[in-house]
């Protein structure tokens, strides 16, 4: 170690240990601090582990989290950046924090922002990439969907010899050639059939020949079994699948991997992929399925995704938001709930959000509406709040939500919750979002304090 990573590791470590000692939280203040003073910290932190990095538009935090139960299975010493700090200040700091390993070469499973790839694989070289899936979001950072994977391929470049674990029903991950070694996961469900997505769907177009992709089946967004009836480009074979899919609810999904029962504490198709993600990283690093089943079972929960926090008599569950395929998923799970619900949709616009708050117009929010009418609606009772409250408040108006109860300041979105008529409350929110109504929770003695927790 040189002089100034040296200086920077304790400066660093110092930032941390004052933070969590003192302030009750802090993720990415220390990496940004130790950075500034030596920039190729990360080469020096990271050169003794085996790192995995996953990235990709929807899904890393939870693949991360899933990933991590799997590995721990078998493997004693699994760094990660819990709480999706996942840009270059955030990963350094996952790092400075880090135990020293008892046990040789530890691994580190790091969610990877996806324009930070090229940040992390120019100091580190990984022994995999995980993909999850490629959808519009943060056009004023990312741009469309083909400028987001350039930015990964742009890391990728630069760690050929690393294994590519892919989401395999995502065609732009089957666009680039690569020298990479390859392993596809996927969804083989349903029969084949012959059918085109559905209008205002990204990412259709056949990377060879700018054909329109058909499917012989879809699972969401532009995600499936495609195949170009102009040239011949189709799906890769998948080497892990989801070929069965069981009971569905808000609170736990069942299926079946290459034929074996599974399950999670967590709703959502989305969700599945995530697990079938971590499924296909586990069985890269030899994890056996029967630890993988164990794995799955845990109910930790993981900060923003699906947590259930309790309110007084409610039981909140709180979901990030932030594109209109997550946004029409998570719209799709809550329906699945079979008691009656309130429906909390908290907008920002920040950065670390997305400052265009036009994506919520592709967001299929005339399910709400239609959920919350008649004579036995399942939705009781709409609240919406944010720093853009106008903006999603008008969305449900138009969606078919005549008068939600509105509330700009999120210090009292809490007291409004108390005040719902239903036990159970569906918490929508954005990042910031997120952040600040987790805070108040904290302040409220609630949930523990700090990100951390």
């Amino acid at each position: 170690m040189s002089l100034r990573s040296g200086v920077a590791t304790a400066v660093g470590k110092s930032s941390y240990w004052f933070l969590h000692t003192f302030m009750h939280g802090g993720s990415s203040l220390p990496g940004k601090l130790a950075t500034r003073i030596d920039p190729e910290l990360l080469k020096t932190l990271g050169k003794n582990y085996d790192v995995i990095v996953i990235t990709g538009t929807n899904g890393k935090t939870l693949t991360t989290a899933l990933t991590v139960r799997v590995l721990r299975e078998k493997y004693a010493d699994v760094l990660t950046n819990p709480t999706g700090s996942n840009m270059e200040q955030g990963i350094v700091g996952t790092f400075l924090h880090a135990k020293r390993s008892k046990t040789g070469r530890p691994l580190a499973v790091l969610e990877v922002d996806e324009a930070n790839v090229i940040k992390v694989t120019q100091y580190i070289k990984p022994i995999a990439f995980v993909f999850t899936n490629i959808f519009r979001d943060q056009m004023d950072r990312y741009g469309e969907i083909y400028t987001t994977y350039k930015k990964i391929i742009d890391g990728v470049k630069l760690a050929p010899e690393a294994t590519i674990i892919a989401n395999g029903d995502a065609q732009l991950f089957n666009s680039v050639d690569l020298p990479n070694p390859k392993i596809f996961y996927g969804f083989n469900h349903q029969e084949q059939g012959d059918m085109m997505a559905p209008t205002n769907t990204d990412g259709i177009l056949c990377p060879r020949c700018e054909h329109v992709l058909h499917y012989h089946f879809m699972t969401y967004g532009n995600l499936g079994d495609y195949f170009c009836p102009n040239c011949g480009f189709s799906r890769p074979a998948l080497n892990y699948a989801v070929t069965k899919l069981g009971k569905m609810t808000p609170t736990a999904s069942q299926f079946e991997l290459d034929g074996a029962p599974y399950q999670i504490g967590i709703g959502g198709l989305y969700n599945i992929y995530n697990a079938l993600a971590a499924y296909a990283v586990g069985r890269f690093l030899d994890v056996t399925p029967e630890q993988i089943r164990a794995a799955f079972t845990s109910d930790e929960r993981v900060f923003g995704r699906q947590e259930v926090i309790h309110v007084g008599d409610k039981d909140v569950t709180l979901i990030l938001i932030k594109n209109p395929v997550g946004v029409n998923q998570v719209i799709d799970m809550i329906l699945t709930e079979p008691e009656p619900f309130s429906f909390v949709g908290l907008l920002n616009a920040n950065y670390a959000d997305g400052i265009d708050t036009s994506w919520i117009w592709d967001g299929e929010f005339e399910k709400l509406g239609a959920a919350g009418t008649g004579d036995n609606p399942q939705i009781k009772a709409f609240l919406t709040g944010g720093e853009r409250y106008k903006d999603i408040t008008f969305r449900l108006n138009v969606a078919g939500v005549a008068d939600p109860s509105v509330e700009p300041d999120l210090t009292k979105i809490i007291a409004k919750i108390k005040q719902l008529p239903t036990q159970k409350v569906y918490v929508l929110a954005t990042y910031t979002a997120v952040l600040q109504l987790r805070k108040q929770l904290a302040n409220d003695g609630l949930i523990k304090e700090g990100m951390d927790a």
